[in-house]
């Protein structure tokens, strides 16, 4: 049974039924909707319960020829890397569609993207074939691009052409690289096994040059510094369900890809590992302190996404098993607490029509059950102990310090910077006395309720409990670092 398939075809399925759905039925639509999220939902998570945890290998492994003059094919799997994300995806994409239930605008056309992006999302973690990661890659831009342009915010125009204008560029870079490994190749074969074994046989110089280009077309994605500038301003301007995916998930696709250059080019990962680590640690510091300059709720919650997304950088930067273990359990963790913040500001602003800390006071009398939901997730960027984000960033610290020393304090920085601006947001939103506008904001209720809860249980059922977690990505991780200590002892790279 071909179960990555129907996970990946589901959502689009799904998408070309709502197509056929007159106009004048948006109740239709979201049901579609929710049948196709929650279907592919229920299949991706059935696969943990095949799935060997002891095995690095690529498992529910699927292949047919797709073009076969340029050794291309329709290839899927999923190892210890690739289906956390999976997982991550088809949950943000469950819980923004519960978000989506208060559109009135255009319903049938904003779902469409919004199964198109999961699709996309899903082709991209699940291929094994770079052709087709490729395809899959640019076909998450086109409805990410029209449900910002046609259902964002007032800078709507500037922030999706920004965004697909930095991550076309990026891609073009990705292409390239991918393009010196192909022609290297004696396989002529654009799966991912055969490119890693020609990456492999590539000289020291030219590995150098492919990693760049792969560096600066994920890192775009990632995003990090320099290249993060379409970020603040996209999730500004999306609409606050888009955000979640586009924090949740989207920036995923970036560190995953990452992952992925690190193994196939191991000579040139050794000798860039030092700027990896100087980019992560400038990311963090940078990010978290622009974070704690906003006074825009979603603005803040933008720019610490480049900070936590340092951290994953900074992880795989050491390439070794802890700071890998905290790299990949920081994407869930960002995944997470991200997604839980912008649903909340998201709806917080669709009662109020403002996101300005300033206008916010005592919160806490009128609306508890937001009050709760909100603090928890503000105080799970700062790695609280007992949620996810405290494991990942535990992880990452002691993985960094083992590589680089006493270099890694940038990231205790970082978590410093963290928790002012989220203690901060906590203060203003909810003491002081209460403001006259804010004596009738309804609380949490409904659908709502169910998706916020959703994401915290997440939050805190990690943190307390991440043994699941750490066991579903360890053997992955360990073969990775694996690697990376081969190649130590022949002296071919990292740090030789």
């Amino acid at each position: 049974m071909h179960t990555l398939s129907l996970i990946l075809w589901t959502p689009a399925v799904a998408a070309l039924f709502i197509a056929l759905i007159p106009d004048n039925h948006p109740h239709w639509v979201r049901g579609v909707t929710l049948t196709g999220i929650t279907g592919a939902l229920v299949l991706a998570w059935s696969l943990t319960l095949g799935f060997d945890s002891h095995s690095f290998a690529v498992q529910f492994a699927e292949s047919t020829p797709w073009n076969p003059e340029l050794g291309s094919f329709y290839a899927l799997g999923v190892d210890g890397f690739s289906l956390p994300m999976v997982l991550l995806a088809t949950l943000l994409s469950l819980v923004a569609v519960l978000a989506s239930f208060s559109l009135k605008e255009r319903v049938k056309g904003y779902h469409v993207c919004l199964l198109i992006l999961e699709s996309g999302m899903i082709g991209v973690f699940t291929a094994q074939d770079w052709v087709l990661f490729y395809v899959f890659w640019e076909m998450t831009l086109i409805p990410l691009f029209f449900l910002i342009d046609q259902w964002g915010g007032k800078r709507r125009q500037a922030a999706s052409l920004n965004f697909v204008l930095y991550t076309m560029g990026g891609s073009v870079f990705m292409l390239i690289a991918l393009l010196i490994i192909y022609t290297s190749s004696a396989d002529h074969s654009t799966t991912m096994a055969a490119m890693n074994k020609a990456a492999n046989a590539l000289p020291r110089d030219s590995q150098i040059l492919v990693f760049f280009g792969l560096l600066i077309g994920f890192g775009v994605k990632i995003p990090i510094f320099p290249l993060h500038g379409w970020l603040p301003l996209a999730h500004v301007e999306a609409p606050s369900p888009v955000s979640i995916l586009l924090s949740g998930a989207l920036l995923k696709m970036g560190a995953y890809g990452m992952i992925r250059a690190s193994g196939m080019l191991p000579v040139a990962m050794a000798e860039l590992q030092p700027l990896l680590a100087g980019l992560a640690l400038v990311s963090i510091v940078y990010g978290g302190l622009l974070a704690w300059r906003q006074s825009d709720l979603k603005a803040m919650v933008a720019y610490s996404s480049v900070s936590h997304m340092g951290v994953v950088l900074l992880g795989i930067s050491t390439m070794n098993q802890t700071g890998l273990l905290g790299a990949t359990l920081q994407m869930t963790a960002h995944g997470l607490v991200a997604a839980a913040l912008f649903l909340l500001i998201g709806l917080l602003y669709e009662r109020t029509h403002t996101r300005e800390i300033g206008d916010y006071s005592s919160l806490v009398r009128v609306t508890p059950r937001f009050a709760v939901f909100t603090t928890l997730a503000l105080l799970a960027t700062m790695g609280l102990p007992g949620t996810v984000g405290f494991v990942a960033e535990l992880h990452t610290l002691i993985g960094g310090f083992e590589r680089w020393g006493w270099w890694v304090a940038g990231l205790s920085v970082g978590i410093l910077v963290s928790g002012a601006y989220a203690m901060r947001t906590i203060g203003r939103l909810f003491t002081g006395p209460l403001s006259p506008q804010m004596r009738d904001v309804a609380d949490l209720h409904g659908m709502e309720l169910a998706a916020v809860g959703l994401l915290s249980f997440g939050i805190v059922a990690l943190g307390l409990a991440p043994s699941p977690a750490l066991k579903l990505i360890d053997a992955s991780v360990a073969n990775l670092s694996a690697a990376k200590l081969a190649h130590d002892s022949t002296g071919k790279g990292f740090g030789r």
